[in-house]
C-alpha cells in the first residue's frame, strides 16, 4: 500500500475516534492539555489533515480522549 494510503488510514481512524466521542479539534486541544501536551486547535486541525503525524500524537489523542482499544479494520 502506498505512504499516503497508510496516511489516510491513520487519519481516518483518528477522525473517527472523534467522531465517535463526538469531540471538535478545540475539545481534543483540551484534553490534551490536560494530560501535559501543547497544541493548539490549528496545530491538531492541520496535523490531521496532513494525515503525516507522529505515532506518539496519535497515541497521545488517543488516550487523551480514552480510547482504549482501537479497530484497525
Amino acid at each position: 500500500m502506498p505512504e499516503k494510503e497508510w496516511q489516510d488510514r491513520v487519519k481516518g481512524i483518528l477522525k473517527s475516534e472523534l467522531k465517535r466521542r463526538n469531540l471538535s479539534y478545540k475539545q481534543l486541544a483540551e484534553k490534551l492539555k490536560e494530560i501535559g501536551v501543547q497544541e493548539t486547535e490549528l496545530n491538531i486541525k492541520n496535523k490531521i489533515s496532513r494525515g503525516g503525524f507522529t505515532a506518539v500524537f496519535f497515541v497521545q489523542c488517543l488516550v487523551a480522549i480514552g480510547a482504549l482499544e482501537v479497530r484497525l479494520a
